[in-house]
């Protein structure tokens, strides 16, 4: 599979308040360029029980080289015992719109 510079991450939380927290503090330090927010059903199995519940999924925009710090930073912050922390590949997409992500999550907020 062929190496990509850029990613997408996905995680979902059980309310706006916990997306928010996580978000602002991803774009802060700089390790993500844009998160999209939005409010999803989610169904699923967790210990033995079928599951529905309202949750918000946060799509992090971001540099492959940034995912272990917001893998890290997720699993730390997460209110969930075992979070989902799903890494998409991004192949392509429209160069100045990539470049501007490379430029905004380039990490440590507080150094560049």
């Amino acid at each position: 599979m062929k190496k990509t510079e850029y990613c997408i991450v996905s995680t979902a939380v059980p309310d706006a308040g916990t997306a928010e927290t996580l978000a602002g503090e991803l774009l802060r330090e700089r390790l993500a360029a844009c998160i999209h927010m939005q409010d999803i059903r989610s169904c699923y199995v967790w210990e033995n029980s079928f599951r529905k519940e309202k949750e918000i999924v946060l799509w992090i925009k971001t540099l492959e080289r940034n995912y272990s710090d917001i893998e890290a930073f997720i699993q730390a912050h997460h209110p969930y015992d075992l979070p989902e922390i799903i890494k998409v590949p991004v192949t392509g997409g429209l160069p100045g719109y990539l470049e501007w992500l490379a430029n905004s999550a380039g990490g440590s907020g507080s150094s560049q």
